[in-house]
């Protein structure tokens, strides 16, 4: 019987662990850029050309290499950082099993340029598909210059399965965007096809992340740190209010090491408990240094996943330095306990407007500080008993306090009384009943839209749109126009033969909004209002790419925009259903969310945009409405595409039988 265990050839077993290693560009880059701060470089630039399809080139003014180093890094499992297996457990480098270049080599066309400051040659090194094509001493600058032409030449199967350029490239970013915040006293350039991306020179942790997110981001920047034996926690935190929906500007790093890390999220979300707003992201960019013993960063070929010995302690540690730079930069709501607002001098008005000296008064004095006792706590003996209604009056606006001078405790009773007609002046001539509110086109009640004569233009459109659920129609027939109720602006209740129906007031603008928006996208036919004053927007890198991607989709929403200047836009229109936001938090929050969701879900561009547009847009529809309104929401949501639920699958209506609510009270 014939053997049939053979070993595999260097050249298969590269392309078996560059399917690992090398799954697209932006995995060339990241293993390139760790090398070069292996390396102790000081500048290090990247060119990219055609997302790195063609051409990725990182040149570097390290240590460089010997001719013999220059052609043992090509070997598999070949490392300067292990020398045993103790040394696995006191790393402190970026790259150290040895695959990388080899794993590049057997999937690209590799010419590598290496020399040592103290040679006077270099190396050149030509590899295509792991074979060595030419090796010889050249004249080149101290550092190395490595280029990889045509990735996955020899595998076409693998680049075919490559994104578009504009996906590549928001990859390739965001490992360079890694690299660079763990290193900020080495200076980053980043080129794509002759275009200048970044321009980050050395310097603090605090520059650098301006340098790359903004210059908006100097005033949310706060410093956080804590140092225990253990371990230690630093770097910079943002501000509540300044959180964003999308979860793309939270990083860690262990031991300059970029990770992924749910666990300690957690940690840093728990510090920031009761000040975001619900599925809001605080920036954070936080260095988590412990003695390499204690963690284990040999659990994936990416080294993006480790595994400490004891979480519960860096958990901890974690919420404390985050919490502590919470508080030491009053960015949570704090009590002034120095201030006497309970009493009628001395307070915080009297103090700041006056500068005189104290003068010493005697306990029995008249102008001694007293109490002030609200009306309900006053017993009928007291003297307000015999005093008009109207000048019991407790709370008043800012308005009559500024007219006082002074704080509410000092105003006389006798303003309240006067003044109260000023609170309604203007308000007689602006009322309006609730029917002859104004109702936007696209949300207007159903009895008011007249049919249209049939003319050649609109021969072919359907007059009316009907649900597809013989059942959902049923229930939007029982419902009472006369018995909409809403309850706190955020549910909407009506009664129907069976019983009570709920709708969940923001979910349904979500489902209306989504197939105005899909049917934008389908049909190329979004409508855009134009702004009066084009705002000016500045994104992230890789926003900026996703929007020149999506130009077609943006536009056809509603969207109108031009470039100005690097990684900026001037939006010159928005679409008809989102008039009334703010245009620049709309258009960045908008691809914030579509990156995400494209990144997780498997959905279409139309699919993606129409989501997140939507579920942008209906946050702003948690308001009072009229009765027009409501019947006008109901209608809109039972012509709608599925009327129990989200595009998210999230449930918008629910029944209440009369059975159910009979239970209730048993």
């Amino acid at each position: 019987m014939l053997n049939v265990i053979q070993l595999l050839p260097d050249s298969i077993a590269n392309q078996i662990a560059a399917g690992e290693v090398v799954q697209r560009p932006a995995s060339v880059v990241k293993e390139l850029l760790e090398n070069s701060v292996d390396a102790k470089a000081k500048s290090v630039q990247v060119i990219i050309r055609e997302a790195g399809r063609n051409l990725i080139q990182i040149v570097d003014d390290g240590v460089g290499m010997t001719e013999t180093d220059a052609r043992m890094s090509f070997e598999r499992h070949a490392t300067s950082k292990i020398r045993s297996s103790d040394d696995l457990f006191r790393i402190r480098t970026m790259g150290f099993r040895g695959e990388a270049l080899a794993s590049i080599a057997a999937v690209a066309q590799i010419e590598m340029r290496t020399r040592r400051a103290e040679d006077e040659l270099g190396t050149l090194i030509r590899i295509e598909g792991s074979d060595i094509k030419a090796q010889e001493s050249i004249s080149c600058l101290p550092g190395t210059n490595l280029l990889i032409k045509n990735l996955f030449f020899n595998v076409p199967a693998r680049r075919n399965f490559l994104k578009s350029n504009s996906v590549e490239m928001r990859h390739i970013i965001d490992e360079f965007q890694r690299v660079a915040l763990a290193n900020p006293e080495v200076a980053f350039t980043l080129f794509h096809n002759d275009q200048e991306i970044y321009n980050l020179p050395a310097g603090k942790l605090s520059r650098r992340i301006i340098d790359m997110f903004g210059k908006s981001y100097r005033e949310q920047l706060n410093y956080c740190e804590e140092q225990t034996p253990y371990v230690t926690v630093r770097g910079y935190i943002g501000k509540p209010e300044s959180a964003k929906k999308a979860r793309n500007e939270q990083f860690f790093f262990v031991n300059n090491r970029y990770i992924k890390h749910n666990y300690l999220h957690h940690a840093v979300i728990g510090a920031y408990e009761g000040m975001l707003p619900e599925g809001s992201h605080p920036f954070y960019v936080l260095f988590i240094d412990i003695d390499p013993s204690h963690i284990d960063i040999n659990i994936h070929p990416t080294k993006t996943e480790i595994k400490f010995d004891d979480e519960r302690s860096v958990y901890a540690i974690m919420m404390a330095a985050v919490r502590k730079a919470v508080g030491v930069y009053n960015l949570a709501p704090s009590l002034d306990f120095e201030s006497d607002v309970n009493f009628l001098s001395g307070g915080r008005a009297s103090q700041s407007t006056t500068n005189k000296a104290p003068v010493e008064t005697k306990p029995n004095e008249s102008n001694n500080p007293r109490p002030i006792m609200p009306s309900w706590a006053m017993g009928s003996s007291q003297s307000t008993a015999g005093q008009p209604k109207a000048e019991r009056v407790t709370f008043r606006s800012d308005s009559l306090d500024r007219a006082a001078g002074g704080n509410s405790f000092d105003i006389p009773k006798k303003a309240s009384a006067t003044n109260w007609q000023a609170l309604f002046e203007g308000v007689k001539s602006t009322e309006t009943s609730p029917d002859e509110q104004k109702i936007g086109d696209w949300l207007g009640p159903a009895k008011e839209s007249q049919p249209i004569a049939p003319t050649d233009q609109t021969e072919s459109e359907a007059v009316t749109i009907r649900s597809r659920v013989n059942h959902i129609e049923e229930i939007s027939a029982e419902v009472d126009d006369e018995n909409i109720i809403q309850v706190q602006h955020r549910y909407l209740l009506a009664t129907i033969k069976s019983g009570v129906m709920l709708i969940d007031q923001k979910r349904a603008y979500e489902r209306i909004l989504y197939d105005q928006f899909h049917a934008a996208l389908t049909k190329r036919n979004g409508v855009s209002q134009q702004l009066l004053f084009p705002k000016t927007v500045t994104l992230t890198p890789v926003d900026f790419q996703l929007a020149l991607d999506l130009r077609e989709e943006l536009t056809s929403l509603g969207f109108q925009f031009d470039e100005l200047g690097q990684n900026t836009f001037v939006i010159r229109g928005v679409p008809t259903l989102t008039t009334g936001e703010n245009e620049e938090e709309l258009f960045a929050n908008m691809l914030a969310q579509l990156r995400v969701d494209t990144g997780r879900l498997k959905l279409d561009r139309a699919e993606s945009m129409s989501r997140s547009l939507a579920r942008r847009s209906a946050q702003r529809y948690t308001t009072r409405l009229g009765p027009a309104e409501r019947k006008a929401l109901i209608d809109q949501l039972f012509a709608s595409s599925n009327p129990s639920y989200t595009p998210a699958g999230e449930a918008v209506t629910t029944v209440l039988t009369l059975d159910k609510i009979a239970g209730l009270f048993r």
